[in-house]
């Protein structure tokens, strides 16, 4: 009890010496405000909206003193120091991090309230998609990466009110499961075409013009939008040498998220104004129609408006319009009347993680490989928890045990731990010798009589492998 007060205390410490504006009195800008409301009414309603605009502005003129207020700055450091994460191109780590600003904080809040502030190249960094090919990261310094976190609380409030209802990604108190129950409503009234529409490498092709035009549309500060802009050019370093951005926001900073919603809120605002039931999450939009026939007239003339108004490049091949039994959506498959179920791509990127963490050569504690099991397994198990999954978790419970078995087997090396190990666990000599001195590779001695004997289910458990399936079942008591 005292080591955890101390080490409260030892945090708040930690928060006070970075004390960003001791002096300046913090007005925090009122995300409440209703910004419509600052307009009489007008028939027109295009003139509305610009008058609006326009008082918005007027009101976010100084939108930088409140990025830099002590209370907002600090809350940002807290942020990126619970999200870890690895350094940038400069190498200054997280706990570099607090004794780089106690030294240069005055010099880091003067460059952002006179707007001098230049963000470092980012890190690129290249991970595999779950689906094939490579997505593409840019790593800010844990710098910008505080700047940028610290722009985000204050842009935040004030655009999430503007987007649709039925944008989901990257919003609080959203999630892919209100995208699900959402999309599920619709194929429930219905409308069992969908169309998909996949946006081909949409971070790496955001035009930064068009960004930068609809992020004036909310703020009036020149200050803020010229360093958001510096943000956006910030070059890439990629094996020692930067590369120059002239467009995309890579994925990887803080403020990516939320600039992609505000570049796709014109395209979730065109399709409410053509009247269509559509579900966004992040660049992946669903649009549910009634016939084959509407859903290829919609396909067609939204590509268009994708393609020509936002400058961004429709994936013709990953594309479709469809029956939602056909096609995915968040990992998960639609079935008519709005039913889910876990989709075949899922299922099977399950595996390929399993796989790596229960590959016989890894050289690990059979300790370890159970929790990373179980540390995987329970998260995903409960991702996708509102699906009809019980017959495939219980499927894929034989198969990890299967697997399990298989590396225990192995940690066995040569015939006499083989016949060792299957004796103390209840085999009969003769048994656990015909099998330790069988030829059969690894994965065919698993399926024996003998393993499986010796490593039944309830022996799995007593040694912590958690079941999918009785996990599913306690999450939808």
């Amino acid at each position: 009890m005292q080591s955890s007060t101390r080490m409260e205390q030892q945090k708040g410490k930690e928060y006070q010496q970075l004390s960003f504006l001791e002096t300046m009195e913090e007005e925090p800008l009122r995300h409440d405000q209703d910004w419509d409301s600052v307009t009489e009414p007008r028939p027109d309603k295009e003139q509305q909206i610009r008058a609006a605009q326009r008082r918005r502005r007027a009101i976010t003129q100084n939108l930088m003193q409140v990025v830099c207020t002590r209370g907002n700055l600090n809350e940002a450091y807290k942020h990126v120091k619970a999200n870890d994460g690895a350094a940038g191109t400069d190498g200054m780590t997280i706990k570099d991090m607090l004794e780089w600003l106690k030294t240069n904080k005055e010099a880091l809040i003067t460059s952002l309230l006179d707007g001098s502030y230049q963000p470092q190249s980012v890190k690129g960094v290249k991970i595999p998609k779950p689906g094939g090919g490579e997505r593409q990261l840019g790593i800010p310094t844990v710098v910008d990466r505080l700047v940028q976190q610290a722009i985000l609380q204050v842009l935040e409030p004030l655009l999430d009110p503007t987007f649709s209802e039925s944008s989901f990604g990257f919003r609080a108190k959203r999630s892919a499961h209100g995208a699900l129950k959402q999309a599920q409503q619709y194929v429930a009234e219905g409308r069992s075409i969908v169309v998909d529409i996949d946006l081909e490498k949409f971070f790496d092709r955001v035009n930064h013009d068009m960004v930068l035009a609809r992020l004036a549309r909310h703020v009036g500060d020149k200050r803020l939008l010229r360093i958001v802009r510096r943000f956006l050019e910030a070059g890439m370093m990629e094996n020692g040498i930067v590369i120059e951005r002239k467009e995309g926001t890579p994925q990887g900073g803080p403020l990516s998220p939320l600039l992609a919603n505000l570049m796709l809120d014109d395209l979730d605002k065109e399709l409410e104004r053509r009247g269509h039931r559509f579900v966004r999450y992040a660049d992946d939009c669903n649009i549910y129609v009634r016939t084959q026939a509407a859903g290829e007239r919609v396909m067609n003339s939204i590509s268009q408006y994708i393609e020509g108004r936002l400058k961004l490049k429709v994936n013709r091949e990953k594309s479709a319009v469809a029956p939602v039994e056909k096609r995915k959506f968040l990992g998960h498959r639609l079935l008519r009347g709005g039913r889910l179920t876990i989709s075949p791509k899922a299922l099977e990127g399950a595996k390929t993680r399993i796989r790596a963490i229960t590959r016989r050569n890894r050289g690990v504690a059979f300790e370890q490989v159970i929790e990373e099991l179980n540390k995987f397994t329970t998260g995903w198990v409960t991702y996708f928890r509102y699906a009809e999954a019980k017959s495939k978790l219980r499927n894929l419970d034989s198969w990890i045990n299967e697997k399990v078995r298989c590396y225990r087997l192995k940690q066995c090396k040569r015939a006499k731990g083989i016949a060792t190990f299957l004796r103390a666990q209840g085999v009969p000599e003769k048994q656990a010798w015909m099998l330790a001195g069988s030829g059969k590779g690894w994965w065919r001695k698993t399926k024996t009589a003998q393993v499986k004997r010796a490593m039944k289910t309830q022996w799995l458990r007593d040694h912590g492998l958690k079941s999918l399936e009785a996990r599913y079942i306690a999450l939808n008591q």
